[in-house]
């Protein structure tokens, strides 16, 4: 053996080629508890940061961000401090605030054109804003209580908004004109939508009912309730590309599937044990994939009502995205982690780390080139995921 004062640097392999150690040179054996092995994608190391973007201009948790479905670069978010922003992934100096809401932004949707933009609050105020200036367009009066979500129609400036007081509302944003409202559900409208052909709208509820509108006459076409669908609160709906089918996800654990045209549950997806938080339609495949507070992302074989792989996280799961038409699937979670799926093996393929709390709302970028989430840490970040088209 070589002397105590030699550095394990000083070798190399013209030196001493691959050394060995005999029995003889054990100076003493330690016994380690795997439990306290470090696993290897153990992702727990706070000082890590992947994002290339950071916005920091809200002063409170942030509740929503919107990718602009024409401007790759271009994000809106809003937040606890009443708050909402337009601002552009690498330019740090540039952002444009949207004022006047009195209390939280919780939701901001783009125009499919991506001409304006939807703000929404808790004070039950929707205004409108052009994308690109940031200028207040107009502000659309409706229920007096809280909204709860605000959507697009897909082929126009029509809006829609469901609230805390069992009512939907429908507006022409271009004139700022209110155009129907929708009445029927027995509690808050926690969630909705047009159909992607805009022939038809979906409303769920905290009733534990779906509800299908014709949004012309504002006639309740159907309405799902009892058994066999949901026994609690609907949290989340998502309709397929060609109009036929509403997925809806509840406080209950359960997933149905409904038939928009009979108004009929077509199939029940039961895997999940705790409240399911989020639902997403692959848009190339007949999958669909689902997120839980019972920290899982479930991915849907929807032919045959079958989940195809159980995503375990390490903490609820709130919020998820497809990554454009490929088969991969964004995850925010109450880590404050972002992870990316593939949903042909259930494997994790990557972890973003760099927010200090619960991710509550992810978007991604037109060019599908960036994955931006908001945190309650009270900032936006950008992730880089462009080799994953």
């Amino acid at each position: 053996m070589d002397g105590p004062n030699r550095s394990f640097n000083d070798y190399d392999e013209d030196d001493q080629g691959e050394v060995f150690l005999d029995d003889s040179d054990i100076i003493h054996e330690v016994t380690v508890d795997e439990e306290d092995l470090p696993d290897a994608d153990d992702d727990d190391n706070d000082d890590m940061d992947d994002s290339m973007h950071i916005f920091t201009g809200h002063t409170s948790e942030l509740y929503t961000v919107a990718c602009s479905p024409a401007d790759p670069l271009l994000v809106a978010t809003g937040g606890g401090d009443d708050k909402g922003f337009l601002w552009k992934i690498g330019l740090g100096d540039w952002a444009a605030e949207l004022k006047g809401h009195k209390e939280s932004v919780s939701s901001l949707t783009f125009s499919s054109d991506g001409q304006l933009l939807a703000s929404r609050g808790f004070d039950g105020i929707v205004q409108i804003w052009d994308a690109s200036s940031g200028n207040l367009k107009c502000v659309l009066e409706g229920p007096d209580e809280g909204i709860e979500w605000v959507r697009w129609h897909p082929k126009g400036h029509l809006v829609l908004a469901g609230s805390e007081e069992k009512t939907i509302w429908m507006w022409n944003a271009d004139k700022g004109a209110y155009l129907n409202s929708f009445a029927g559900h027995e509690a808050s409208v926690t969630c909705g939508d047009f159909t992607p052909d805009g022939k038809t709208i979906c409303t769920g509820s905290d009733d534990a009912s779906l509800r299908i509108w014709n949004p012309k006459s504002g006639e309740n076409i159907h309405v799902v309730k009892g058994h066999p669908y949901h026994t609690d609160g609907l949290t989340c709906l998502a309709l397929s590309s060609d109009s036929t089918l509403a997925i809806t996800g509840s406080k209950d654990n359960s997933v149905h599937i409904v038939n928009i045209t009979t108004g009929r549950v077509v199939s029940s997806l039961v895997s999940h044990s705790n409240s399911v938080e989020c639902v997403g339609l692959a848009p190339s495949s007949p999958w669909a994939a689902t997120g839980g507070l019972d920290q899982k992302l479930i991915i849907w074989d929807l032919q045959h009502s079958l989940p195809r792989a159980s995503c375990e996280h390490k903490d609820g799961v709130t919020c998820l995205a497809w990554l454009g038409a490929s088969r991969y699937v964004a995850t925010g979670c109450v880590d404050g982690k972002v992870r990316l799926w593939d949903s042909l093996s259930g494997d994790c393929i990557r972890i973003f780390s760099g927010h200090a709390d619960a991710v509550q709302s992810l978007s991604i970028s037109a060019n599908q080139d960036y994955l931006v989430s908001g945190s309650s840490d009270g900032t936006a970040r950008v992730f880089e995921i462009a080799e994953f088209k």
